[in-house]
């Protein structure tokens, strides 16, 4: 979990890169980059002093009429919003709409649907948009438990643990995997937003992100407990599409170590 003082911290440099990300105000060009913090301030019905404090991460107290406020000034995106909220652990009181997922590649989703093994697809967030009949049959407790995200289910639900042979193991492996994929999107709000509601979700997701353990996601071997097929062994199979690098392609393919039942 964060410390408290850690988490003032983040939110004063998430705050300050979101003022320096827009235009200059009145005044045209300028030496340093965004909106002055007195202008910011003002929008906001708050001091200079106050505003500058929270860029500083000082220890001051954040309402979230205020926050409200702040994200407006700064035009934040529904997901940069979710994320201040989640730093500040303040609940917002307007919520926006979250943004439409974008619709599935339908040849990404015809090559899911044409293998026969446990195949699925995971967009850049690691949320499942498409499976096939035999992953819908192994993966019943995410893929039909109303938990789309592959983070979410690993990290929130405790059927996960019984799931996953080896649980910590993998989960270690697959935070490294997820840093690696963030990684190449620093800046991406959503990505963000989804770290700030997982850390705050689960103490082991936090543990382990801390760790700043990174990795491909390259398959191998991998092992389940079903409630109906008992333990399965698979060698996973992961396929990046070269006209849609931010999916990916998951297979599972039987294999030889699956022990008899």
């Amino acid at each position: 979990m964060l410390l408290p003082a850690e988490r003032r911290r983040l939110l004063g440099a998430f705050v300050r890169s979101r003022r320096e990300a827009l235009p200059p105000g009145a005044g045209g060009r300028r030496r340093t980059p965004g909106l002055r913090r007195e202008e910011v301030a003002l929008a906001c019905g708050i001091s200079t002093d106050w505003y500058s404090w929270i860029e500083q991460g000082r220890d001051i107290a954040l309402s979230a009429q205020a926050l409200g406020r702040l994200a407006q000034a700064l035009k934040m995106t529904p997901a940069e919003r979710a994320y201040l909220f989640d730093l500040a652990l303040q609940r917002d009181p307007l919520p926006g709409a979250p943004p439409a997922p974008e619709p599935v590649p339908p040849e990404l989703a015809a090559a899911v649907e044409a293998v026969t093994a446990p195949t699925y697809l995971l967009d850049r967030l690691w949320t499942a948009r498409a499976w096939n009949a035999a992953a819908a049959h192994l993966f019943g407790a995410w893929l039909g438990g109303g938990e789309p995200s592959l983070l979410g289910f690993v990290f929130r639900q405790p059927a996960a643990r019984d799931f996953i042979l080896d649980w910590e193991e993998r989960a270690r492996r697959v935070i490294a995997e997820f840093r690696a994929d963030t990684a190449r999107a620093p800046e991406d709000p959503a990505l963000a937003a989804l770290v700030a509601e997982l850390r705050t979700d689960s103490q082991d997701f936090a543990r382990l992100w801390d760790g700043h353990a990174v990795a491909t996601r390259e398959g191998g071997a991998r092992r389940f407990r079903h409630p109906q097929d008992g333990i399965l062994a698979y060698d996973q199979v992961t396929l990046v599409p070269s006209a849609h690098p931010d999916h990916k392609i998951v297979m599972l393919l039987p294999s030889p170590a699956t022990p008899s039942r």
